[in-house]
């Protein structure tokens, strides 16, 4: 593990140097990201501004997901260039899966990048900007195994009253579609204790939400020998004051067993909200895929876990066009879509992830007919949707206030916030200071298919420690000297990621 020592070396006389760190794919990306800002921020460097010409580092955290992953970096690198001939000094750092999985590849395709490094060892970071500044030479160190886990290393969040907790690395399936377990590795598991500690230390600063975070986040316990380990911590986390809202993500339906149903129904602060990847509904593509469920195990869970929570709203992950996928194949997909009615889904049409099982697999489906079938997909979808969004006209929830949510609150006079179940609500902006991280309790009018409305009054305001957090946070970026910008926090759940963005493996899956 690197020494605080070590990374205070990054800074002499000149004053401290601007970071930027441009993130890639699932929410295991994004909470590393996290980690990797927190740790130049120990050593010294301050987040650049948005408005600046551009930072001193500027550091890629890369996804390999996607076919054309490594030609979207590469574009990208080679903007940037002529940016670091004109400016001596300019560091480019690239690190997760696409520089697990490449290595050497990038320095030979793009001589100009100074540091890569891989999944295991993001805690290094600073140490090898130096090592390379000081030899002039690229540095490239990948660990085959993970070298300290994540949660050890210092962080910067992006929310002052949302927070994501991993509490397991790597993944144990071997999903034919998937890389993800060849560059993020076999699973391993926080201790419990571990995970509880810091979730009361991130509720001491004031935060009020946490996201569990796993690449197959219900499958916890594996690694310690205890099958329900998922469904206590579940239950531990309900006995942590002051922690109002939990979620996680991503489970797998091969381990979503009645225990961990029972505790999200028993449990008051974990919310009534499933992320469920199917990927498919024909038994036929699921074998194919190596996903160890059926369309009828898969429909089962859906129907015990509306039973259990009523109101839960479901998500889901799908992948349209695998290898081999027929038109009979593709209708069990609507099937399954149109009985299990999901609050939204990320729609993927497949694409080739280099290194995977399925990329050379026979029976690869033409793009017009893989774009066809996406297009009926998205459209039943919507229709749904929109369905289960209008059921919700009537009813009066509580809504945790955010910031950033409502891209047009600016000009309608009103604020963002999610629902219990993580739907996306706008509201009247009630005549009393309301600030992120508060709630609100309102009653919904209105209903499109990716959000609701609250046209009529607030009924109720409740001020929170999450609120003071948030406030107390701004304050501080607000008095900061100019030139070192740290930037207002991203107030909210952390957020779904853009399906273009989103993988259907990793965090997901």
């Amino acid at each position: 593990m690197t020494s605080s020592s070590d990374r205070s070396l990054t800074v002499g006389i000149e004053g401290p140097k601007t970071y930027d760190i441009r993130t890639y794919g699932c929410q295991m990306n994004v909470h590393d990201s996290e980690r990797l800002s927190g740790l130049l921020e120990e050593a010294g460097y301050v987040r650049a501004p948005k408005e600046a010409d551009g930072a001193d580092v500027v550091v890629f955290n890369t996804c390999a997901v996607r076919e054309n992953a490594d030609n979207k970096l590469y574009g990208n690198l080679g903007h940037l260039a002529p940016m670091k001939t004109a400016r001596p000094g300019m560091q480019i750092a690239v690190g997760g899966c696409l520089a697990q999985k490449d290595r050497d590849t990038i320095v030979k395709r793009a001589p100009w990048v100074d540091v890569v490094f891989g999944t295991h060892n993001i805690g290094k970071l600073p140490v090898l900007l130096e090592r390379a500044r000081v030899q002039q030479e690229a540095q490239v160190e990948i660990a085959e195994s993970l070298e300290a886990f994540p949660s050890t290393l210092p962080t910067r969040r992006e929310s002052a009253y949302a927070a994501w907790v991993s509490i397991s690395v790597g993944c144990n399936n071997t999903c034919t579609f998937c890389i993800v377990p060849a560059l993020r590795g076999k699973e391993e598991d926080r201790r419990p204790g571990d995970i509880l500690a810091e979730i009361e230390a991130l509720v001491a600063e004031g935060v009020s939400e946490i996201t569990l975070l796993g690449q197959n986040v219900n499958a916890y316990g594996s690694d310690l020998g205890d099958r329900e380990a998922f469904s206590k911590l579940l239950r531990a986390c309900g006995a942590v004051e002051g922690l109002e809202r939990v979620r996680f993500t991503s489970p797998h339906p091969r381990d979503f067993t009645d225990d961990v149903i029972a505790a999200m129904a028993e449990t008051p602060n974990v919310m009534p909200q499933l992320h469920m990847p199917l990927q498919s509904g024909s038994d036929t593509v699921l074998r194919a895929m190596r996903r160890s469920y059926r369309q009828e195990r898969f429909l089962g869970i859906i129907e015990k876990v509306r039973a259990a929570i009523p109101h839960a709203a479901i998500s889901t992950d799908i992948i349209v066009g695998f290898p081999g996928e027929t038109e009979e194949d593709f209708e069990q997909t609507m099937h399954v879509v149109r009985e299990a009615r999901f609050a939204n889904a990320f729609t993927f049409q497949y694409s080739k992830r280099p290194g995977t099982p399925a990329a050379e697999m026979d029976g690869q489906i033409p793009k017009e007919v893989v774009q066809a079938r996406y297009e009926r997909l998205v459209a039943l979808q919507e229709e749904i949707s929109w369905d289960e969004n209008k059921k919700q006209v009537g009813r009066t929830l509580e809504v945790m206030v955010a910031e950033g949510e409502g891209r047009k609150d600016g000009t309608t006079h009103r604020l963002s916030g999610r629902a219990p179940d993580n739907r996306l609500v706008h509201f009247t902006k009630p005549d009393e200071d309301v600030r992120p991280g508060d709630v609100v309790t309102v009653e919904i009018t209105y209903a499109a298919p990716h959000h609701l409305l609250a046209e009529g009054p607030t009924t109720a305001v409740r001020r929170t420690r999450a609120g003071d957090a948030w406030e107390k946070r701004t304050a501080a970026a607000a008095a900061k000297p100019a030139g070192v910008l740290l930037g207002l926090p991203k107030i909210g759940v952390p957020e779904p990621l853009p399906a273009a963005e989103a993988p259907a493996c990793g965090v997901g899956h």
